[in-house]
């Protein structure tokens, strides 16, 4: 298992077999460690580890002892290595309360437990209000120094072509000119490396920074590049899916580009929240087929985004239309007007209307997709990029040039 914890000065360097055992250790405690009748683990909303410090971010039950778990914690895990243990606690609001679940900061080390035990009746009493901590908003984070435009393209199903639209949409952006990079953000079934045909290459490591992959121009970087083989699976929990995300943005020596395609998983789940609350967005392309089923998923897509704060720049509906190869006999397989539907139900651009081609499919598994192929339907994906590029203007968010990443 790879550790993409992000790295910190540490007394102690820890091997990667060290760091394997350790994180294995921790996740063996949280899962068996139960808080009522569930197990903590399923309570746990972040998780970092920083050598022998473990911060743990919980969302815990109202009449839970926040004290005792942490010193309980603390005992269970120390014999792994870990002295301590920083705990940032969300319990349920009461019934009196506002409404709005309220943080606790935990004290920061296992030590100072007794000490913090025999306050907290007297700090209950003061009249101090309540430490909050909110989620971020897009409209405070700040741009990327070096991305101009970050987009995302999602869907809220599998099985929609959402990856194959990705990847050509990208090279289409840069077959207009502009400087390109792709993150493939679906940790769990990572396709960039394999569709760009890059699947062999490892990125390098510069300054503990990722450099990403060059892939016909693009500036690269999918989990699928730092795993042993195409076959070894990522059975991660949510916390640490999202921390692999962050690393990988974060922790990547992006160079100066006009965008940056994000490949989202499909769903709304962690991944997609972690990317809304900490990741500048400019704007979001939704990626659906005609077909009903897969509509009904895609508009949870921008009803997540538009309680997100991230524009929906438009709507691609894939495999709108088959055309047979032996009569030339049209057909719209998976139904019409769906595209359509969502446009107009949330006054939302339609981007454009792909094909269902098996020309498209056999691209990608060659690592040569349509655009970079310039085959039949390379215009569709270009004629998408144009469409993205008139409008997405007024979303740009602000660049702080002084800003030091």
């Amino acid at each position: 298992m790879f550790n993409f914890m992000k790295k910190k000065s540490t007394a102690k360097t820890e091997t990667p077999q060290q760091k394997a055992e350790i994180d294995s250790a921790v996740d063996k405690v949280l899962l068996g460690y139960e808080v009522g009748a569930n197990s903590i683990a399923t309570m746990v909303t972040g998780l970092e580890r920083d050598g022998d410090q473990l911060t743990l971010d919980l969302r815990l039950p109202q009449d839970s002892d926040p004290e005792t778990i942490q010193k309980e914690l603390g005992q269970m895990l120390r014999p792994h290595g870990v002295k301590t243990i920083h705990m940032n606690v969300r319990l349920p609001a009461t019934a009196k309360g506002a409404g709005a679940s309220l943080p606790k900061q935990m004290p920061k080390t296992t030590d100072a437990m007794a000490k913090q035990a025999q306050t907290t009746e007297a700090s209950n009493n003061n009249s101090e209000p309540p430490i909050t901590k909110t989620a971020p908003k897009q409209s405070s984070l700040a741009a990327h120094p070096r991305i101009r435009h970050i987009i995302v393209v999602a869907s809220g199903k599998g099985g929609v072509g959402k990856s194959t639209t990705t990847v050509n949409i990208a090279l289409a952006l840069q077959k207009l000119g502009n400087r390109v990079g792709v993150l493939d953000a679906d940790i769990y079934g990572p396709s960039m490396p394999t569709m760009l045909g890059v699947a062999e290459v490892k990125p390098e490591l510069e300054n503990e920074q990722f450099v990403p992959v060059n892939a016909h121009g693009l500036a690269m970087l999918s989990i699928g590049s730092l795993l042993d083989s195409e076959n070894t699976p990522v059975a991660w929990r949510g916390p640490k899916a999202t921390g692999a995300l962050m690393q990988l943005y974060n922790q990547t020596n992006w160079p100066q580009l006009d965008y940056l395609v994000i490949d989202m998983p499909p769903g709304t789940g962690d991944i997609q929240l972690t990317l809304a609350q900490r990741i500048p967005v400019t704007g979001a392309v939704v990626v659906t087929t005609p077909q009903h089923v897969a509509l009904m998923d895609a508009q949870k897509g921008v009803e997540m985004f538009n309680k997100t704060n991230i524009p929906v720049l438009g709507v691609v509906e894939n495999m709108a239309l088959h055309t047979c190869s032996n009569c030339n006999h049209t057909e719209a397989v998976f139904g019409t007007g769906g595209g359509e539907q969502i446009s107009e139900q949330y006054h939302v651009p339609l981007l454009g209307q792909l094909p269902l081609a098996s020309g498209i499919r056999a691209q990608v598994d060659k690592g040569e997709p349509s655009v970079l192929a310039n085959d039949d339907f390379a215009s569709y994906y270009v004629s998408i990029a144009e469409n993205i590029e008139t409008n997405i203007s007024k979303f740009a968010k602000p660049v702080d040039d002084k800003r030091i990443f």
